[in-house]
């Protein structure tokens, strides 16, 4: 769709982070679901650390995942050649290359908060699903987050980080509007369920901080943030040294909800 751009780019600061993740920790609500030889469908599937979990789940069924970028499919391409039921391949959520009907399971993890029209996307996830599939996100809501002690610049991060995101036609705020906009696709049964990301020990405070700092600074945020106005370079610089201080409290917690559908019929 015209005019989307997306909110945190592919700077290594993002990509690191998006690597990190897996079925485990981000797609646990659908691995029950999962049975070996069905076909899956991962949209906005990163560097594919989720998407290969899956290949291994359903072998010797298909799994291909889709990007938008042709920078980060070439990087998931490049990591796991020796899979043989899994590809990547650059592609479109709202137009899929794709005949009817084509996979048991569509999966997207935090891709419809990025969209201007979010509930297109789910039609044409449906339309590739098969009758008996399941379509499968999840989705963090910023508002939703919360943080100890208090830190004024995590506090400013969120505000900056809603109006650009809103500014790019996004809404952070998917999380709780996930079941709403199956709904709205069509769907006739939608499951609705949560879950969190903890960041509580030292190392996961320093991994999720440092993440952000570098953003801040580094990654498409800090560009478009600049290049708009919303912020000038010493605000950056504050707020990722804000997400630093944070993480120096021993007894510092980061809680990062996310709803998740599966969605039938």
């Amino acid at each position: 769709m015209e005019d989307e751009v997306y909110s945190h780019g592919h700077h290594p600061s993002v990509t690191a982070a998006h690597a990190a993740r897996t079925v485990a920790s981000s797609a646990a609500y659908l691995e029950p679901f999962l049975e070996a030889g069905m076909d899956l469908l991962d949209i906005g599937c990163g560097p594919g650390s989720i998407t290969v979990g899956f290949a291994d789940i359903v072998a010797p069924g298909s799994v291909v995942g889709i990007d938008s970028s042709a920078d980060v499919v070439a990087q998931a391409s490049g990591a796991y050649t020796d899979v043989m039921n899994l590809s990547f391949r650059e592609g479109n959520v709202y137009d899929l290359d794709a005949t009817d009907e084509s996979f048991d399971v569509i999966h997207a993890h935090q891709v419809l908060q990025h969209l201007a029209d979010p509930v297109a996307a789910l039609r044409e996830m449906r339309r590739v699903v098969r009758s008996d599939g399941i379509v499968a996100v999840r989705e963090a809501d910023f508002g939703a987050m919360t943080w100890f002690p208090a830190v004024e610049e995590l506090d400013e991060w969120r505000e900056l980080y809603g109006r650009l995101a809103r500014g790019n036609r996004g809404e952070p705020d998917a999380g709780r509007r996930l079941g709403s906009w199956a709904s709205s696709a069509g769907f006739a049964h939608v499951e609705v369920s949560s879950s969190n990301w903890t960041y509580a020990s030292g190392e996961d405070r320093r991994f999720l901080a440092d993440s952000w700092a570098e953003r801040v600074l580094h990654s498409a945020f800090a560009e478009q943030t600049l290049e708009r106005g919303l912020a000038d370079q010493d605000t950056l610089q504050r707020l990722a040294d804000g997400w630093r201080r944070w993480a120096r409290k021993d007894d510092g917690l980061f809680l990062m909800p996310s709803v998740e559908i599966l969605a039938r019929g």
